[in-house]
């Protein structure tokens, strides 16, 4: 089982607590109504699924409920660092 620290609670808790919300630092499109279908699939349905670092969504459900990023190493699912929504990736990763 994962332990992932909140950024926000500033505690490490069991997987079980949370739940995966996607591909963070996804740009959304600013004139949603008006792009082409295929610039709506590939904004909703298309991810990069890339092996190795990857930057993640998380929500702590059972906790402060709020939405935070982490980043995940996809090989071995260990997670690198967490922090807080709206913040930008970090420059540098501990371990890596």
């Amino acid at each position: 089982m994962l332990l992932i620290r909140c950024p926000y609670c500033e505690e490490e808790r069991p997987e079980t607590e949370f739940r995966h919300a996607g591909e963070a630092h996804v740009a959304r499109p600013s004139e949603i109504a008006s792009i082409s279908d295929e610039a709506f699939e590939a904004f909703f349905f298309i991810r990069a699924n890339t092996r190795g670092t990857i930057y993640e969504r998380w929500r702590h459900i059972h906790g402060c409920a709020r939405f935070f990023n982490a980043v995940r190493d996809s090989v071995s699912d260990r997670l690198i660092v967490t922090y807080k929504a709206g913040e930008p990736k970090p420059k540098k990763l501990p371990g890596v």
